[in-house]
This record gives C-alpha cells, structure tokens and sequence, in this order.
C-alpha cells in the first residue's frame, strides 16, 4: 500500500505542558484515519506539526517517505491538502473568488479547474455566483473549504474537526464526499474528532488520544470485533458445554474458566436447548453488548487512571 505519514516519538511542549508527549502513529495510502480524542487532548497540536504550522520539541515524522528534517520535506508537503481548525475562507468574496485567489497562491492557470473541484464538493451551482461567502450555511463553508484544500491535487487531505456545528443533513453530505473522494480519487484521509460515533461511519483505521499520548491504534475491524455482540454461558462442565457449541453454532467462540463465550448474533433458543438437551447443568447466561462509545471511554478512561 505505502506509508503516507508515520510519527517517532514526536512531542510538543509549551512551557510546562506537553501538548503531545511521545506520538507514535502511522496512516497508510488509502487509509481514512480517524484521529479521536477529548477537546484539549493534542490532535490538532500533532495537525499543526505535520503541516508545518510548528514545529515538534523531539520526535520526528515521515510524510510520504520524507524525514520532516530533511530539505525535501516542502516537496512532500505539496502533496497534501489541510483544513486546520476553520477553512481559510474570505467572507467577503465569493466560492469563485475564493477559489480564484488560492490559485494565484498555487500558480494553477487552469480556468476550469474551479468549476472542476466545485462539481466534485457539490456546489456546482456556486460556479459564476456573487454571493458572499459570509451568506453560506457552515456546511457549505466546509465543502468550499475542501475545494481549495483540492485544487492541488493532494495525495493526502488533513480535515481537523470537520463535522463541528454541522447539521444532520450536513454531516450526512460530508461524509459521502469523503467516502467518494477516498474511493474514486484514492485519497487519504486523516480526520480529527471528538465524535468517535461519526467518524465509525466512514475511517478504516483509528488512532486514539488523550493527554497528548497515542493510547492505541486500532483498524475499523479490529474496533467492530472488539464492540460485538457476546454471550456468555456458564455451566457445571465447561469442556462438554464447548463440544455442544461447536455443533450447535457457527459462531465464533472461545472457552473460558467457567464456561463458553460466543461471539455475535446467536440464535440463543435453539443454542440453550441443545445444551439442556445434552445433559450440561447451565448455571448462569449473559449477554452483552459494547457502544462504540463505552469502548472509547474505556480506552481514555484506563489512560487517565
């Protein structure tokens, strides 16, 4: 696949506060990486250090291969696209004129290439409007500011807290634009948020923080299978009670001390009366089932223990 972006040990101090201690992250090509955490907790720190906005007290980073310290590092950087905290949009001007200026700073003659990134964010019908951008709903704001973000062509886009003050139509809008331009244009996304529920909807890969420290990095799958369904059966013979599951389900299961674990959906009728019908005395039943939510407060919850 290829490494876009890989972090060694990089940290951040102002002061006596370490706004990002120790960062170890890597996002690979066609990842889109939800980079969650509490407000205050270091994400769009980590954000400003990769694009250069400041620079890390320790620590390094890669982006597409290049060491941050390195002279080629503003070659790489061209390859990226960001929105750090509000798109950089000039209130009172136009999506056009908006878009016009940003080319003049990029040196893109191409006339087209405005109306181009304005179809691919939904706002064609922008192309050759005098409204002001100051007249726009924060939804559009944000759809003109990944246009500009896009006029460069990036192999990486940069979103920090895109979904903020969104409505639901709006969040609902931005994420397909996401999920079309990783899939038709083979985009990275890195995607900072505090609404680990949201981002569950589009990242393939997910990096958690709190206080400035990386506590895990987990891929969409990992965090489905570890957020299932499961059921807990407790009985008198926990080695007869696996070989009735086995035939019984085609779940996956474990054995544990007391009992059996299965995981997922499970018919649980047609599973009890194949235990009871085996002779195995069932002394307890559980079910439970983990929120996305729960997961990442107890992620960030045994971090600030």
């Amino acid at each position: 696949m290829g490494q876009v972006l890989s972090t060694d040990g990089l940290c951040k101090q102002y002061k006596k506060h370490m706004a990002v201690n120790a960062v170890n992250m890597n996002i690979e090509k066609g990842d889109i990486y939800g980079f969650v955490g509490e407000n205050g907790s270091g994400k769009t720190t980590v954000i400003r250090l990769i694009t250069g906005l400041i620079f890390p007290c320790s620590g390094s980073f890669r982006l597409f291969g290049v060491d941050n310290r390195s002279k080629e590092i503003g070659k790489a950087r061209s390859r990226v696209g960001a929105i750090v905290e509000n798109p950089s949009i000039y209130m009172n001007m136009s999506a056009y004129d908006n878009l016009k200026t940003q080319c003049t700073i990029l040196g893109i003659e191409d006339e087209g290439k405005i109306q181009s990134v304005l179809a691919d964010v939904g706002l064609a019908d922008l192309y050759g409007e005098k409204k002001h951008a100051s007249n726009f709903s924060l939804g559009m704001r944000q759809r003109l500011g990944i246009a500009m973000a896009l006029l460069g062509d990036p192999e990486f886009l940069i979103l920090d807290e895109p979904m903020n003050g969104l409505d639901p139509a709006g969040i609902v809008g931005l994420r397909e634009l996401i999920l079309r331009l990783n899939r038709e244009r083979g985009i990275t996304f890195l995607i900072s948020s505090h609404i680990l529920t949201e981002l569950s909807l589009v990242a393939t890969k997910y990096g958690i923080i709190s206080k400035g420290r990386l506590i895990e990095e987990i891929t969409a799958q990992q965090l489905r299978s570890r957020c299932a369904k499961t059921t807990e059966i407790c009985a008198d013979d926990p080695q007869k009670l696996a070989a009735v599951v086995e035939n019984a389900t085609r779940n996956e299961w474990e054995i544990t001390s007391d009992g059996v674990k299965i995981l997922g959906d499970t018919d649980l009728t047609a599973l009890l009366s194949a235990v009871i019908d085996s002779g195995v005395k069932i002394l307890s039943v559980h079910c439970n089932e983990t929120s996305i939510e729960d997961y990442y407060l107890s992620v960030i919850g045994g971090a600030k223990q």
